[in-house]
């Protein structure tokens, strides 16, 4: 026996099943693009924030003058080749930006720009009756970042934030954003930094680190690291003014060292906007190919056979058979399980009662007056034997199956002796 075949055409259910794991990939893809909602305009000293503290402007510039400018969210750009640009924020892990900066002078994969935090800054408030774009924010402190003495390549160096009356680099100088609010590298004892950008006190501004590390040891690090101490010479608050936006400009030909091709890489995941990696790419490296070949060799053969089948497929037998006389053998096993014969003697007489009494054309309701009538209607047609209420009252006081069976049957041939 086959059922009949399926209402949904195989091209409908191969369209529903595309799109289907096309979303699931848009979904990883997503995931690993960022995504999720968060809106990178929060007021962050970062690459994606339009605010006074933030980079976005840095980044459009250098985008505008034909550098090739990626905002990454993975922490795999930490290899990638090119100028790695790092914006740790006030509360960031020494440990974590000092190992990104080593592992990338010991791998010799490009250079790397740090800018070093120093503002407080908030969301303008929504009841303040200020035209604000989404992203702009207040600057309330500057305050050097409390984890800077935990970096080993700054040891004995110190931080301050003071008044200043301006920047000296390249054989030119300018003023800052606010005089009164700068940071600078004050000490220094072993002059461990090469002097790039300075103040008009003299204290560092932006220097680069040699290849000299602990221990005396000298690696060629082909690549250098520039440090910038004072965000205002390359945040959007500083990029107002176009001697400090060309200062800016020097400090990012400085980092690459000659090399004015490198891509530049901006830092996410330090502010806090990084992302998980690309599910996708990592499904087809190395030691996940091997599975992900797998799993797709398994689902083309299912889908091939899901396609492919031999004729309908077997309709399965149901469970109970349907009818009514399926429903009195069901109805007589279970009977016969639970041993309960008795009980079908008093209903089996008050059926028959009423067949006989209709082959006979009796129409009283009552089971003791249509037994008599009954009784009646049989000694007038010359009936011989036992009447129906005498059968009836046998089969009602049996006990055993045999006794229940045989009245019952007698009760049966007086019926089909009257339907003769």
């Amino acid at each position: 026996m086959t059922r009949q075949r399926s209402p949904f055409r195989p091209v409908v259910v191969l369209g529903l099943l595309g799109v289907g794991v096309f979303a699931f990939l848009l979904m990883l893809y997503a995931l690993a693009q960022g995504w999720t909602g968060q809106n990178e305009r929060d007021g962050g000293a970062h690459a994606a924030s339009n605010g006074l503290t933030g980079y976005a402007g840095l980044a459009q510039m250098l985008e505008g003058s034909g550098y090739d400018v990626e905002l990454s969210r993975a922490r795999s750009s930490y290899d990638s080749y090119g100028l790695l640009v790092l914006t740790p924020p006030l509360y960031a892990d020494p440990e974590e930006l000092a190992e990104i900066i080593e592992q990338r002078r010991d791998a010799d994969t490009g250079p790397t720009l740090v800018i070093m935090p120093k503002w407080a800054a908030f969301a303008i408030p929504e009841q303040m009756d200020v035209e604000a774009e989404e992203g702009w924010v207040f600057i309330s402190d500057a305050t050097s970042p409390d984890w800077f003495s935990d970096l080993a390549f700054f040891d004995g160096g110190e931080l301050a934030v003071g008044e200043t009356g301006g920047w000296n680099a390249f054989g030119d100088n300018g003023s800052v954003p606010d005089g009164e609010r700068v940071q600078a590298l004050t000490e220094q004892p072993d002059r461990a930094l090469g002097a790039v950008v300075l103040d008009s006190e003299g204290d560092l501004l932006a220097g680069t680190l040699p290849p000299q590390w602990e221990g005396g040891d000298y690696d060629y690090a082909p690549y250098p690291t520039v440090v910038v101490f004072e965000p205002d010479l390359m945040n959007n608050y500083g990029l107002g003014e176009q001697e400090r936006a060309r200062l800016a400009m020097q400090l990012v030909e400085t980092a690459m060292g000659g090399e004015p091709d490198l891509p530049v890489i901006f830092d996410l995941t330090l502010p806090g906007l990084g992302a998980s990696e690309n599910l996708l790419t990592l499904a087809f490296r190395p030691p996940f190919l091997a599975a992900t070949l797998c799993l797709l060799l398994a689902a083309l053969v299912i889908g091939w056979r899901a396609f492919r089948r031999f004729g309908p497929p077997v309709a399965e037998a149901p469970a109970m058979a349907r009818g009514k006389r399926q429903l009195a053998q069901n109805g007589a096993a279970l009977i016969a399980r639970v041993k309960r014969f008795h009980l079908l003697a008093d209903p089996y007489a008050a059926l028959m009662g009423k067949r006989i009494a209709d082959s006979l054309g009796i129409r009283e309701a009552n089971p003791e007056l249509r037994a008599n009538a009954i009784d009646a209607a049989l000694e007038r047609r010359g009936h011989d034997g036992p009447g129906f209420a005498a059968r009836a009252d046998i089969l009602r006081k049996a006990d055993s199956p045999g006794d229940i069976i045989r009245a019952a049957r007698a009760l049966k041939s007086l019926e089909r002796t009257l339907n003769q």
